[in-house]
């Protein structure tokens, strides 16, 4: 006989796991980079920018579309590296168990 009781208790624990996972990975960092390491962001895993460092000598040459481009660049880097680790944590807090493509919240 099918156990509901059993299975919405199960649900509940995974959705607590989640929760707790997503505001562990919500304080994690990922650096991106472009142009050589000219340019570098950090994001959180919320995807919040919480720096961001340009190496001078992209200053004095007066590009800015370049310099727009590379900043860009170096945040879809760290974008990247943020949804992996997202993917990667709430792959291992619910077992292995497919989302579907389930986006997050953040």
């Amino acid at each position: 006989m099918f156990n509901v009781q059993g299975l919405m208790k199960q649900a509940q624990q995974m959705q607590r796991k989640m929760q707790e996972t997503q505001a562990k990975l919500g304080q994690e960092e990922r650096e991106g980079t472009s142009g050589g390491n000219m340019v570098k962001v950090v994001l959180n895993g919320k995807s919040e920018m919480k720096s961001i460092s340009i190496d001078q000598s992209l200053l004095s040459d007066g590009d800015v579309a370049m310099l727009e481009d590379l900043i860009k660049a170096a945040y879809n880097d760290a974008h990247t590296k943020i949804d992996t680790m997202m993917e990667e944590g709430m792959k291992e807090a619910t077992n292995g168990v497919g989302l579907g493509g389930l986006k997050l919240p953040f």
